[in-house]
């Protein structure tokens, strides 16, 4: 069985064999997962490869892209301005972005983003990778879009328009983009290892990806579901070793606050918990009425493509799903990412929880629900 590094409270050594298990049971290359229990850090691990081509290991500072749990800091970025009563998620956008308003969206509140509800899950303009990196022009493209369905009445998932166009209202709000305002305010003063927009002296530490085999292809670039996952072509998916690919410094370089984001098992971790508990003591960053605004139901069911994965959609994060993705309860809150990782808080339980891994799995991977099921165990 793969050996693995770190530690884990006695009460928490159930986490520690199935993290292990993991290696046994999945094509795991390299992984790892931390939970947090009271704002005290009570699981560490990491094992196995970060580098296939190299041989380098999984160090406990490691990083790897976490794609869609980016929206994780960007939901509590805009729920931690609300706190601050400086954004009413239920106000429409317009009134921070005047611009937004135009082709039908005048009535679009950021609650109805972050819930997949604005009917504007992709862009009609075809935008070129330079142009997504340059922000403005995905806020133009954003500006002109009309929404596909009536506000408010429908859901389909907003891929990386909710974190662009949520971003948007954070940096008018702040003078920050997001990824600023998440270093400035959150991850810095926390000391969490999260970035949307990683420094080059960051690069080092990054884990590389690698895709397991049988990983479903994506329709054609003309289907939605395609022209969500990369923005009509300026990115790909899952690509991985290409220019641009998720491989690639250039595309990590960038803002990309709807799925580019890159972090530790801990900073991730780190993160729900300061949301949910505080870290070490120190006050949480977001009160209970504000969680429990953020856990209220937006969205399930059937989306706009007429998929339903069972799926249950808060303000911008995903909610205890047992058909989908069963977390600890009614106030659990969290985000996964298309390689498999996973992180959530709960302040019922007072948990902050995040797997990271670098081998890309595809649906139906189970490696984080089964940790996420050793932590319900030790909890009692």
């Amino acid at each position: 069985m793969q050996q693995h590094q770190g530690w884990a409270d006695e009460r928490f050594g159930a986490v520690a064999d199935v993290f292990a298990a993991n290696f046994a049971g999945f094509p795991e290359l390299g992984a790892a997962v931390t939970v947090f229990a009271g704002g005290r850090k009570v699981v560490e691990l990491w094992g196995g490869t970060a580098d296939e081509r190299t041989g380098r290991a999984w160090a406990q500072d490691t990083l790897v892209p976490v794609f869609s749990c980016a929206k994780g800091p960007v939901s509590i970025s805009a729920h931690l301005l609300a706190e601050r009563g400086r954004l009413d998620l239920d106000a429409p956008v317009a009134r921070y972005w005047p611009e937004f308003a135009r082709n039908g969206k005048q009535d679009v509140t950021t609650r109805m983003i972050l819930g997949h509800r604005a009917g504007i899950p992709a862009l009609d303009a075809v935008l070129s990778f330079e142009e997504v990196a340059a922000w403005d022009p995905v806020v133009r493209s954003i500006e002109a879009q009309q929404p596909l369905w009536e506000p408010g009445t429908a859901y389909e998932y907003h891929g990386h328009v909710l974190g662009f166009a949520v971003g948007e209202v954070i940096r008018r709000i702040t003078g920050l983009t997001p990824g600023a305002f998440l270093r400035k305010e959150i991850a810095e003063p926390l000391g969490l290892p999260v970035w949307i927009g990683l420094p080059e002296n960051e690069l080092p530490r990054l884990a590389r990806l690698v895709e397991a085999e049988g990983r479903r292809p994506m329709p054609g670039p003309e289907h939605l579901l395609t022209r969500i996952v990369t923005m009509n072509g300026a990115l790909v998916f899952p690509g991985l070793d290409v220019p641009h690919g998720w491989n690639d410094p250039a595309l990590h370089a960038i803002e990309l606050p709807g799925a580019g984001a890159v972090a530790s098992a801990t900073g991730l971790a780190g993160l729900y918990a300061a949301a949910a508990t505080g870290l070490d003591g120190a006050p949480r960053l977001l009160s209970p009425d504000t969680v429990t605004g953020a856990v209220r139901e937006v969205s399930s069911g059937a989306g706009f493509l007429g998929f339903d994965m069972g799926a249950r959609w808060g303000s911008g994060l995903l909610l205890d799903s047992p058909a989908f993705r069963p977390l600890l309860g009614a106030r659990s809150f969290g985000n996964d990412g298309a390689g498999g990782q996973f992180a959530f808080g709960d302040d019922e339980f007072g948990v902050g929880f995040a797997y990271v891994a670098n081998r890309m799995i595809g649906h139906g991977d189970a490696r984080a629900n089964r940790l996420i099921e050793a932590v319900r165990e030790c909890l009692g």
